[in-house]
């Protein structure tokens, strides 16, 4: 079994994992994306427990950028096309071996990074081959508070999610 305690950065992806995959357009044409609020437990247990957290997706939209500044995101990476290009300069720039970083996604863009990493975990509705890929498939679908059912699941496995919880919350789970 992985020890998971060793991961000290979490790299999520965006559309399809912390949202139902849709793209939304206004009468206005602005790109409009639906988050779960249920998520922002699993970002606030995973900065508690002293994980760092980098959004990375191939897209850039306002929604991201506005909800990702309201959790508190250590890294904000958009418009990026080649993820194990950014990830691996990331890596090396930073001193941070692969089994010290997490990985949520979806879809096979997801894939050639999530081999970089340590821990990966996928909602229910990911691509066969990322769950093939991953330690975790969530039971939760993408944009239905999956990313905190991965955080809380690789938090529980590392024997941290008791101890962020009481702190950020005042309560014993």
């Amino acid at each position: 079994m992985k020890d998971w305690k060793k991961i000290k950065y979490l790299v999520i992806d965006v559309d399809g994992t912390m949202t139902d995959a849709g793209i939304y357009y206004d009468e206005h044409g602005n790109e409009l994306k639906k988050f779960c609020t249920k998520d922002a437990a699993g970002f606030f247990a995973a900065r508690q427990a002293g994980i760092k957290v980098m959004v990375l997706t191939g897209r850039e939209c306002a929604a991201t950028t506005r909800r990702m500044g309201e959790m508190k995101v250590d890294y904000l990476v958009q418009n990026c096309k080649d993820k194990v290009a950014y990830l691996t300069e990331f890596m090396k720039a930073n001193a941070i071996q692969g089994e010290e970083i997490g990985y949520l996604g979806d879809d096979l863009n997801d894939l050639p990074p999530m081999r970089l990493c340590g821990f990966v975990g996928c909602p229910e509705d990911a691509c066969r081959e990322v769950k093939e890929q991953a330690d975790y498939v969530s039971c939760r679908a993408g944009g239905h508070g999956a990313v905190r059912d991965m955080i809380e699941y690789m938090l529980r496995e590392s024997g941290r999610w008791e101890k962020a919880v009481k702190e950020i919350y005042g309560i014993g789970v």
